[in-house]
C-alpha cells in the first residue's frame, strides 16, 4: 500500500494570485487566457463571431472553419 504525504499549504491556481504577485515566469493571469471572440452555433449550419465582453455579434459565417479563421483574424487586429 503507498502512503501519501499530506500538503502543508494548499495549491492555488495561478489566476487566483492576488493582484501585483505576477512575476511571468510561471503561468499568465487570466486575462492574457480568454480569447476576445468566440464562435457560437446561431442555428443549422451558421455561426456567429461574438465579442466575449460585451456580447454583440462582430460577424457571421455558414462554416465553422470560416467561422474560426474570422475570429482568430479579429484577434490579431484588436
Amino acid at each position: 500500500m503507498a502512503a501519501f504525504p499530506t500538503l502543508n499549504s494548499p495549491i492555488t491556481p495561478c489566476f487566483a494570485e492576488p493582484r501585483g504577485t505576477f512575476n511571468g515566469a510561471d503561468c499568465l493571469p487570466i486575462s492574457l487566457i480568454q480569447p476576445r471572440y468566440r464562435v457560437v452555433l446561431a442555428g443549422k449550419c451558421f455561426f456567429h463571431i461574438e465579442e466575449t465582453s460585451t456580447g454583440r455579434v462582430r460577424g457571421f459565417r455558414t462554416d465553422h472553419n470560416e467561422a474560426c479563421h474570422l475570429a482568430r483574424r479579429l484577434e490579431r487586429s484588436a
